[in-house]
């Protein structure tokens, strides 16, 4: 099954963590948690934990997003998790990973399993793509 939607960030904050032992790189490490809305066919919020190593000013980086989903998607109604990465060089998306979270599932999206995809419009709209089963709840 396919869902798809569009999202706005609704908050991003950057934390005060910072990794034990401190190794200084070329690009600095932050961590930051963000809440998302969801419009389309996966409506509902998102709670993520955010980490990257990146630069602002050029656009250079990888992100590392793990991320708690409640809503529903094509109307089933639940809970899950998923995560996603992607490198940058400033104008493309690379080296991208999205999986759903097994056995993360709750409501009727428990045994959902599955990948996905996120993407950025020359607009700056968000959307996102979950390409899922739910195993045994599939009629």
């Amino acid at each position: 099954m396919r869902a798809t939607a569009t999202f706005t960030v609704k908050a991003f904050v950057l934390t005060e963590l910072r990794p034990e032992p401190a190794v200084s790189t070329g690009l600095p490490v932050g961590v930051a948690t963000m809440e998302k809305h969801f419009e389309g066919e996966a409506v509902g919020r998102s709670a993520t934990l955010f980490t990257s190593a990146f630069d602002q000013s050029t656009g250079v980086g990888t992100y590392v997003a793990m991320e708690s989903f409640e809503g529903s998607l094509k109307g089933r109604v639940g809970s899950f998790n998923f995560v996603h990465s992607a490198t940058t060089s400033g104008s493309d998306r690379t080296a991208e990973f999205f999986t759903i979270v097994p056995s993360s599932g709750t409501g009727e999206l428990a045994g959902i399993s599955g990948a996905g995809e996120l993407a950025v419009d020359a607009d700056g709209t968000h959307r996102i793509r979950f390409d899922y089963q739910l195993g045994w709840l599939c009629p």
